[in-house]
This record gives C-alpha cells, sequence and structure tokens, in this order.
C-alpha cells in the first residue's frame, strides 16, 4: 500500500514535533539531573512507550482514529519522539568511556523501562475506559 500524500504531509508534521519536544525533555533532563547518564533519552523512550501503549489501547478499545491522525501521532509524534538510534549512541559513549557498569545498566534500565512504560500506558486506558468485549 503506497502513503497518501496526506499521510506524508503528517508525519512529517509529527515528526518535527516529537523531536522538538525530545529535545526540550532532554535539555531539561540534562539541567535538572546531569549530562554524565543519558538520563534524557532514557525519560524520552520511557514515555514514548508510555505513550504508545496507551494510544494502542484506546485505538483497541474506543478511538478510530483516521490514517492520517494514527499517522501523525504514532509514526510522526512518537518517532520524533523516541530516540533509540540516540540510545544506541549513548551506549557506545559510556562503552568509550570504559564505564561499562553504566552503559550495561543503562542497556537493562532502557529495555525494562520502554516495555513496563507501554504496558502502564495499556493498563492506564483500561483502568479509565469501561468496556465491556
Amino acid at each position: 500500500m503506497i502513503a497518501s500524500p496526506a499521510s506524508l504531509v503528517a508525519v512529517a508534521i509529527g515528526g518535527a514535533v516529537g523531536s522538538v519536544a525530545r529535545y526540550l525533555v532532554m535539555t531539561a533532563a540534562g539541567h535538572w539531573l546531569g549530562t554524565q547518564f543519558p538520563y534524557g533519552t532514557l525519560i524520552v523512550n520511557a514515555l514514548g512507550c508510555f505513550t504508545m501503549g496507551a494510544l494502542a489501547e484506546l485505538a483497541a478499545l474506543v478511538w478510530s482514529p483516521s490514517p492520517e491522525l494514527r499517522a501523525l501521532v504514532m509514526v510522526g509524534v512518537l518517532g520524533g519522539f523516541t530516540t533509540f538510534s540516540s540510545f544506541t549512541l549513548d551506549v557506545g559513549v559510556l562503552v568509550s568511556r570504559d564505564d561499562l557498569l553504566s552503559a550495561a545498566g543503562y542497556v537493562l534500565a532502557s529495555m525494562v523501562l520502554t516495555i513496563v512504560g507501554f504496558f502502564a500506558g495499556l493498563a492506564a486506558v483500561r483502568s479509565l475506559v469501561s468496556v465491556s468485549v
């Protein structure tokens, strides 16, 4: 299936919004928590996965977004917001500093928090939306 022009524009706009939001969160995290550990990347990935889980559950239970809205939010905004390419770079920086314990901790925390975030998003929506299936 070929993407419609409207969906492509939606992804582009959403990606810009998500990227700016990622930059703001990462800058704030660096300011508040320091930059010796990639807290900003960890925070945006956990928040992004929580949001993806919540939106996926809403779409399954009560929300029927248009293909363009789905592309805007779930592909564009969340794709621009989450940062697994930055995650890989952060791991590389920690390893290059010979800080293998922090690198391993960061990989483990990232995997656990993003997966937990996704399922927490699902659960949050389930607790707020009562739908009999």
